[in-house]
């Protein structure tokens, strides 16, 4: 038990800074929107490479952010029925939908998205705008790092779903 409980809080501690980055990447995301807002509109003086920088920032922010989002419990979630439910129901639901469906679907996703950041890798692909970004592989290849952190987390919060339903939620913090 021991065992499990030093995994989840591994995984929380990596997803903890994974989140303080995402929201540093946040604030770097305003700056830069801001001052593209100005150059073009107060100067008129347009940057391909600056818009593709709000873009490329914001996915970097989206899919590194899922997994801290995931830990705080800050996700989307349909909670018609979910907020009736007791401690252990909830845990239930929570550790069998991330057996059933977060962790496959992060998977099959990692899986069909591989060839595609491999052809992304092997050219060293560009933005295909002239002026735009260098090293779109690099944004590619957040794809699966985002998944890969988002799977992690999902293990996580499935110990501590375990720890409630076996009665010993004391033993893991939430």
């Amino acid at each position: 038990m021991i065992f499990l409980k030093k995994i989840s809080q591994f995984i929380d501690t990596i997803n903890e800074f994974t989140g303080l980055f995402a929201a540093w990447l946040t604030s770097f995301m305003v700056i830069t929107v801001v001052y593209d807002v100005i150059m073009r509109y107060g100067f008129k003086k347009g940057n391909i490479a600056v818009q593709e920088m709000e873009w490329h920032i914001f996915a970097v922010v989206f899919l590194i952010g899922a997994a801290y989002s995931l830990k705080k419990d800050a996700h989307v979630r349909v909670d018609i029925l979910y907020t009736k439910f007791s401690t252990k129901q909830k845990a239930w639901i929570d550790f069998l939908g991330t057996l059933i469906f977060l962790i496959p679907f992060s998977l099959m996703v990692i899986h069909s998205t591989s060839n595609f950041i491999e052809s992304s890798w092997a050219v060293r692909e560009v933005s295909p705008d002239p002026g735009g970004l260098p090293g779109r592989y690099i944004l590619k290849a957040m794809i699966p790092a985002g998944f890969v952190l988002l799977i992690l987390q999902g293990i996580s919060q499935a110990i501590k779903n375990f720890f409630v339903i076996i009665g010993k939620e004391s033993e893991v913090s939430q």
